[in-house]
């Protein structure tokens, strides 16, 4: 039935701005005790949905957003999840031809799906690419088997590396590897080695995320109990700058405050478009979507979801429609974090004087027609948002 809470949509037919999908695999062969994402194993599903369940769901989703939306063109695709290569390379391809029947693609169209090491082979790869996949993103977090041990990550260490160069064997010239430091027993060396491990994949993408303690993760109750130290703020920003430099060093800039692209062709362009604030829908258990400043998320369980479609509405369990005072504090937000800055028109002109302030004490530069980060400034760049809007 539908959702007590779903929106009138604004339909997209043939809207200016990038327009993405965002297709949520919820599923995973085991929890990482630091994930706190919509995702289940077997044994948490049980009986009440499977796979084809799920892909039936999808489809139906896709059917009535495409109806909602209007024929609008696809720049980006993302396949995130949970561990979409559980699907194999055959169930990634159909997922992806689903969309394609739902939405025309643009021609360039950007289509990415994460990755993790160990469900992958030179074969996956090569369907993918034959599917039409333009950029893999894979789960790497460390190149230390013990770091891997505290987030419960299931692949060996070397495993990551292998499974880039066999992404690039098989045609793909964007591929991803995403770390996260400071994990709790994770040392200077242990980065270093994972920094190593990275240059010798040769990617021309790193996504790296400072390791977050989210409530009720099973990391959060081992940190409770006194068994993990807890994140240090100074070691976080230490091994931040060990990233950057050890990345520039080898050809790589950053964009956004997390990731660095060897070129400007290697950048994600679907995760622009998000902090660019376009417009994109999430489809799929528990998924997340932007039409027209309303934003929209899904039923989370996999079987609530399905059910939903099945009786023909969008499975949309909320909505917020933005104000403008919303929208303003957004871009600010996400524009501050990228590497081309916040633009002078954006800021209001008390945002603009606090602004020089930050200029002043090193944590921006005012560059051309916009304030970018400084080196200083990226480790601080939540607490500078902050002052900006007052």
């Amino acid at each position: 039935m539908p959702a007590p809470s779903t929106p009138e949509l604004s339909r997209l037919d043939g809207a200016a701005s990038p327009f993405g999908l965002y297709l949520h695999v919820p599923f995973c062969a085991t929890r990482c005790g630091y994930c706190d994402f919509n995702t289940y194993t077997a044994g948490e599903l049980g009986a009440s949905t499977s796979p084809q369940a799920w892909a039936e769901a999808i489809d139906g989703e896709l059917a009535l957003a495409r109806r909602a939306l209007g024929d609008v063109p696809v720049s980006t695709v993302f396949v995130g999840g949970g561990t979409p290569s559980l699907l194999g390379g055959d169930g990634l391809a159909a997922l992806l031809d689903t969309a394609r029947r739902h939405f025309t693609f643009a021609d360039d169209a950007e289509v990415t799906t994460e990755s993790n090491p160990e469900s992958t082979s030179p074969e996956f790869f090569a369907r993918l690419r034959e599917a039409g996949f333009t950029r893999i993103s894979l789960g790497m977090q460390s190149a230390a088997a013990h770091v891997l041990r505290v987030l419960d990550r299931t692949h060996t260490p070397g495993r990551a590396v292998a499974a880039a160069k066999e992404a690039r064997a098989a045609g793909f010239d964007h591929v991803n590897l995403d770390l996260i430091y400071g994990t709790p027993g994770e040392s200077d060396d242990d980065l270093r080695a994972s920094l190593d491990a990275v240059l010798d994949a040769g990617v021309d993408h790193v996504s790296a995320y400072a390791l977050i303690v989210e409530d009720g993760t099973a990391l959060a109750r081992r940190i409770r109990r006194g068994e993990l130290p807890d994140t240090d703020d100074d070691v976080l920003a230490h091994r931040y700058e060990m990233l950057d430099g050890a990345l520039r060093d080898a050809g790589f800039d950053w964009y956004e405050v997390s990731n660095w692209a060897r070129s400007e062709a290697g950048r994600c362009r679907h995760n622009e478009l998000y902090w660019e604030g376009a417009n994109w829908w999430g489809a799929g258990p528990g998924a997340h979507g932007h039409v027209a400043g309303t934003r929209v998320w899904n039923v989370k369980h996999p079987a609530r979801y399905a059910d939903a479609v099945a009786g023909g509405a969008l499975p949309i369990a909320g909505h917020e429609v933005l104000t403008d005072e919303d929208r303003h504090v957004e871009d600010v937000m996400l524009r501050v974090r990228m590497r081309s800055g916040i633009p002078l028109a954006v800021l209001r002109p008390d945002e603009a004087s606090r602004a020089e302030d930050e200029v002043a004490v090193g944590n921006l530069d005012r560059a051309r027609d916009a304030y970018v980060l400084t080196d200083a400034g990226r480790l601080l760049a939540d607490g500078v948002v902050r002052r900006i809007l007052g």
